[in-house]
C-alpha cells in the first residue's frame, strides 16, 4: 500500500506498507535509491513481518524541495514513518549512506529493538570528511556525471559478478538526477561524525557486508556496544539486488538472532 508521512520540515515522505506481524523491518534505501530496491525482501518476507520501505526526501516519490540537507533531517523522515505505522517493535534495516541515517534515527524512535546496516559502515574510524568527498566525487559529478556514474562509479559499486542488468537498471536510475542532486543528498553523510551517534546506541546491530572490502569489526565494536557482521560473497554494494535469494537467507539469520 503507498501512503505518506509528513517530516520535520514539512516534506512529504513516501512509503510501501505490507504484511503482517509484530515486528515491522523500516527498509531504508541508499543513495540515489527508492523504495523498490526492496521489493525481492517485501516479497520474502511480508507473511510473517510488517514490511516498510521508505523513499527518503529527495528519492523516489517523496518531496524533492527540501531547501538544506542534513543528517538529522534524514532522521526525521525514517522518524516520520515509523511515527506513522505506529509499531511497537522495530527493526531498522539501513543501506549504504542511510546505514549511518538509521542510527540516528534509533535514537529518535523508541520501539527501535534492532539495526541491520547494509554494506555500509565497514570502519567508523575511517571516513570520508566533506573536504575530500568535494575532491575525489563531487568534482567528477559536476564535470560530467554521466561519466561519472558509467566510468568512475563501476569499480567502486560493483562486483565482477554483479549482473549486468542491475549495473544497467541502477546507472539508469542514477542518470535521473541531476549533478548538483546528486551532489547534495549525498553531502550529509560527509557533514556529520557519526561515531558520536554510534556510541549512544544502545540496541543490537547486525551488518551484512559484502566482500568487496574488508571489515572492521573491532574498530566498530569501540563505539557499538553489540556489533557483529555477516558476510555475502561475490556481490558488490548492492547485495539485495544482486542476490536478493542468498541475502534474504542471510537477512532471516539476522533477524532471528536479533529477536
Amino acid at each position: 500500500m503507498e501512503k505518506y508521512a509528513v517530516s520535520s520540515d514539512h516534506q512529504k515522505i513516501h512509503y510501501q506498507e505490507s504484511g503482517k506481524g509484530k515486528t515491522s523491518l523500516i527498509f531504508v534505501h541508499g543513495w540515489l535509491g527508492n523504495a523498490e530496491w526492496w521489493n525481492d525482501q517485501q516479497k520474502y518476507f511480508e507473511d510473517r513481518y510488517h514490511i516498510v520501505s521508505i523513499d527518503l526526501a529527495g528519492h523516489g516519490k517523496s518531496d524533492t524541495t527540501r531547501k538544506t540537507w542534513s543528517s538529522e533531517l534524514y532522521a526525521n523522515d525514517i522518524k516520520a514513518v515509523a511515527d506513522a505505522v505506529d509499531s511497537s517493535e522495530i527493526i531498522l534495516v539501513g543501506h549504504s549512506m542511510s546505514g549511518a541515517y538509521v542510527l540516528e534515527a534509533a535514537l529518535k524512535i523508541p520501539a527501535v529493538k534492532a539495526i541491520i546496516l547494509i554494506d555500509t559502515l565497514k570502519d567508523l574510524d575511517d571516513f570520508f570528511t566533506e573536504e575530500q568527498a568535494e575532491e575525489v566525487m563531487f568534482t567528477h559529478y559536476r564535470n560530467n556525471f554521466k561519466d561519472a556514474v558509467e566510468n568512475f562509479l563501476p569499480q567502486y559499486l560493483f562486483a565482477e559478478q554483479t549482473p549486468p542488468a542491475v549495473k544497467e537498471r541502477l546507472q539508469r536510475e542514477f542518470l535521473q538526477n541531476e549533478a548538483e542532486t546528486a551532489i547534495n543528498v549525498l553531502k550529509p553523510l560527509y557533514q556529520t561524525d557519526f561515531r558520536d551517534i554510534a556510541k549512544q546506541i544502545q540496541v543490537p546491530v547486525i551488518a551484512i557486508n559484502s566482500d568487496a572490502y574488508p571489515v572492521h569489526i573491532e574498530n566498530n565494536r569501540k563505539y557499538l556496544k553489540n556489533y557483529d557482521s555477516l558476510t555475502i560473497t561475490g556481490v558488490g554494494h548492492y547485495p539485495m539486488l544482486e542476490k536478493p535469494e542468498e541475502f534474504n537467507r542471510i537477512l532471516d539469520q539476522a533477524i532471528n538472532e536479533l529477536i
